[in-house]
């Protein structure tokens, strides 16, 4: 047992010389990576400690040590706020809505653009799909209010060109159209951008077994379903299981910009936006930080949920 002993601790120093030795091998790398992991700590986990907000009934003139404390005071007016049920509404259908319909549309778009062999239509194609991502929410919902309004809106025009309809439609003033509106405006964005990783997975796909399949008499449809996906499967489960960490991130910018319309506010108010209004523009800054805190308590369950189900497929973050 003594002589087992010694053999596992010399194995146990040798890794640890080993990693040490990459470690020194690696010095000009590392040192690339100092500033990255200073940003992270100094915006993402110093400001942590803003978190004793919520348990406190914050005053900005005492600040963190001298502000009474508050428990779960304020976890509970939330669960009890007549928002609540709204807001809550509002965030699940929303990210669902981007789940279903945003998540799978990068993957189509980049199966599509690997069939293309004009290789001129297609790099067209790859940067109008991409220019999107770059602009603003500010630019784009510009875009969007300016297509769908009353008043020379191009929507309208079409439709009323087309004789579908008789006067124009406040697309932007009735309820009902906004989770379509503001689902598609995130697609258009997002599509071209979202599209890349799948485009850079596909490449990796060795092509002998696009020829293999093709002499067995396999169609490109076929190819697509038998290698094409399960190949890139790895690369789309990673990014489902961060998706569904995200579901209750149903957006900010957008939402704000779009959502204006205090119309639209009964279907439009998700967890960021109420978080803005209450934090900052009403000044209850426990509330805002409670409600903040809950968002980030169901987003870390509902990641490790995703990652414990990924690892059955083989594919997990951890």
């Amino acid at each position: 047992m003594a002589e087992i002993a010694a053999i596992t601790e010399r194995q146990q120093a040798l890794k640890k010389k080993t990693k040490l030795g990459r470690l020194l091998k690696q010095w000009d790398l590392q040192l690339m990576v100092i500033p990255a992991l200073l940003l992270i700590l100094v915006f993402s986990y110093f400001p942590m400690y803003g978190v004793l907000m919520a348990f406190q009934d914050y005053n900005i003139f005492k600040g963190f040590l001298d502000s009474p404390w508050a428990g779960f005071k304020h976890f509970e007016m939330f669960f009890h706020a007549p928002e609540f049920y709204k807001v809550m509404r509002n965030t699940i259908v929303i990210s669902f809505l981007k789940l279903v319909i945003g998540f799978p549309a990068p993957i189509v778009l980049a199966l599509m653009l690997n069939e293309v062999k004009n290789m001129y239509f297609k790099r067209i194609v790859q940067t109008v799909s991409y220019l999107p991502h770059f602009l603003s929410w500010v630019i784009v919902s510009g875009f969007a209010i300016s297509i769908l309004s009353t008043e020379n809106g191009s929507l309208n025009i079409l439709l009323q060109s087309l004789r579908l309809i008789d006067e124009p439609i406040g697309f932007l003033s009735i309820p009902e159209y906004f989770w379509t509106i503001i689902v598609t405006t995130g697609v258009w964005k997002e599509i071209g951008f979202g599209s890349i990783v799948y485009l850079a997975a596909i490449a990796g796909i060795d092509p002998s077994m696009y020829e293999a399949a093709s002499i067995d008499g396999a169609s490109r449809f076929k190819q697509i379903f038998l290698i094409t996906i399960p190949t890139i499967m790895p690369v789309v489960i990673i990014f489902m299981i961060l998706a569904i960490g995200n579901l209750l991130s149903a957006g900010f910018e957008d939402l704000l910009l779009l959502g204006v319309n205090p119309v639209l506010k009964p279907v439009a108010d998700v967890l960021d936006t109420y978080v803005y209004r209450t934090g900052i523009s009403g000044q209850r800054f426990s509330y805002a930080t409670a409600v903040g805190l809950f968002k980030a308590i169901i987003s870390v369950g509902l990641l490790t949920f995703a990652n414990l189900l990924a690892r059955r497929t083989g594919n997990s973050l951890w």
